[in-house]
């Protein structure tokens, strides 16, 4: 059964229970997220014995939050706080205590967002931190699932096209406000991307890609033939919820804004260092893919795929190595430390050339030095609808976000 809290007035309402649930980690796959939020007091999710840990609810549009019952197993936690995002990435919290007690607790509280956290940061039991319940009460929020259209193709996915915008030697990822640090790069998507540029840059650039609400910035090494550089004919750029199991795919998260992602070696130095980037032809299916550039027949084009990780940390949009917050999934399933999943970026070029490869190279090197960068400006309103009506009910839609 249902617990409301005694503190609920006729305005509040359980806006938690069924939605999207995610956490730091789980002992076990029979403790998920999920069961912390399915109204179910004899179900919970469990962590791993460590600290600290998290568990959100994605509520699926803002929201104000009047109260939140938790009702904890017997691992529970002495500090904790709770917290509330519109985005998923900044936190505003908006109860905190050193002196938690266990049981039982309906908290009284007072904030707006999309996502609710429990944060825990000392356990008081040698276990981990353990949920029969985690209940959200308020107003708002996103109580509808999309309905699936008749006839809708059963692929989760949607995509922006975004032609080549310019080129320069700067990565604002890898070598942030140092122009001319790299080697030469070709940017897709937001027109002004530099090595200066940030996520407010982004916001208020215009965007080339089809959607133009897609403002985020997407660069890979140039392309040359024979020492003069061929920009493909375009960049598309897939959003996918796969490599996953169909029930992660339905907790599929949206990128946080500011999210960098870079996938690919750049300094590999054979084939075997870079298992992710795969040269193929457009059309020309007899011609097996391969880590280095390929031979294409007249008449096709010369294609390059790059799948991106989508197992993220849940808490850091960059890393000092730009990778290690981010983990690509083991097993249809995300790892622990990688607990939340986000959309599959696959980018995928086509290059208006054939024939012997003997001239081609990248700016980074050989073709198995391929690599792709990607920082996240996705409107979030515009990212969370997308992945709610394409990505969590396995529906193909186009660059409109719509099947």
């Amino acid at each position: 059964m249902l617990i409301i809290p005694a503190q609920a007035n006729a305005a509040d309402g359980l806006i938690s229970q069924g939605r999207t649930a995610t956490a730091s980690s789980s002992e076990s796959a029979a403790f998920p997220a999920s069961n912390a939020v399915d109204g179910n007091f004899g179900t919970r999710w469990s962590s791993a014995f460590s600290d600290p840990q998290w568990l959100q609810v994605d509520l699926g549009a803002s929201a104000t939050i009047t109260s939140v019952l938790i009702d904890w197993e017997s691992a529970y936690a002495r500090s904790f706080s709770l917290k509330t995002s519109a985005n998923g990435s900044s936190w505003t919290t908006v109860y905190n205590t050193t002196a938690g007690a266990g049981g039982r607790q309906t908290l009284t509280v007072s904030g707006t967002g999309r996502y609710v956290r429990l944060e825990t940061t000392v356990r008081a039991t040698q276990w981990g931190v353990s949920l029969n319940e985690f209940q959200v009460f308020g107003s708002g929020g996103s109580t509808t699932t999309p309905t699936i259209p008749p006839g809708a193709v059963r692929v989760a996915e949607f995509l922006a096209d975004c032609p080549a915008s310019h080129r320069l030697p700067d990565d604002p990822i890898i070598f942030p406000n140092l122009p001319g640090a790299s080697h030469m790069h070709s940017f897709f998507g937001s027109e002004t991307t530099k090595a200066s540029t940030t996520v407010n840059d982004l916001l208020n650039a215009n965007s080339n890609c089809n959607p133009s609400i897609d403002k985020s910035a997407y660069w890979i090494p140039t392309f040359y033939n024979n020492n003069v550089p061929v920009e493909p004919t375009t960049g598309v750029f897939y959003y996918l919820g796969e490599g996953v199991s169909d029930a992660l795919i339905a907790q599929t998260q949206p990128f946080p804004l500011g999210l960098r992602i870079v996938a690919g070696n750049a300094k590999a130095t054979g084939p075997a260092d870079n298992t992710i980037a795969r040269w193929s032809c457009l059309g020309a299916g007899q011609v097996n893919p391969s880590a280095d550039f390929v031979t294409c027949p007249a008449g096709s084009m010369l294609e390059s795929y790059l799948d991106f990780p989508h197992c993220w940390d849940g808490k850091n949009l960059d890393s000092t190595d730009h990778k290690s917050h981010m983990a690509y999934p083991v097993g249809n399933a995300c790892p622990a430390s990688h607990p939340v999943v986000v959309p599959k970026l696959r980018q995928v070029m086509r290059y208006p050339v054939n024939g012997n490869p003997a001239g081609f190279r990248l700016a980074s090197g050989a073709g198995y030095t391929m690599h792709g960068d990607f920082f996240n400006a996705w409107p979030v309103d515009e990212m969370a609808r997308r992945v709610n009506d394409c990505i969590r009910i396995i529906v193909k839609c186009g660059a409109d976000g719509r099947p």
